[in-house]
């Protein structure tokens, strides 16, 4: 008694051969191989800043930058504040304790 032979063993058989690639692929691989070797072209002003941003150490520099710089414009914009309300309590109370300030001087009468 023969065995039946399994229909699966002419696919395994098939699978098995390695067809030879194609030159047209062989081709293109050079080809990208070659496109890849080339130098970069010059883009555009825009394009180089997103190039240069997209690496994580620049982009984290950047950002605490911005912030640093934030905090310090707001710095300098509470303490330029806090001077002007100084100055106006100074002059507050200078007309508070010199009755002299408030009286209207000759010319103001004239």
């Amino acid at each position: 008694m023969t065995p039946t032979p399994d229909p699966l063993d002419k696919l395994l058989d098939r699978w098995s051969e390695t067809p030879d690639p194609s030159p047209r692929l062989t081709a293109n691989v050079w080809q990208h191989i070659a496109l890849a070797d080339q130098p970069a072209r010059s883009m555009g002003w825009w394009a180089a800043i997103e190039n240069w941003l997209a690496r994580p150490a620049v982009a984290v520099g950047f950002v605490t930058a911005c912030a640093l710089l934030g905090l310090f414009l707001a710095e300098i914009r509470v303490s330029h504040l806090q001077r002007e309300r100084s100055a106006e309590l100074a002059r507050s109370y200078l007309r508070l304790i010199d009755p002299l300030m408030n009286a209207p001087s000759r010319e103001d009468r004239s």
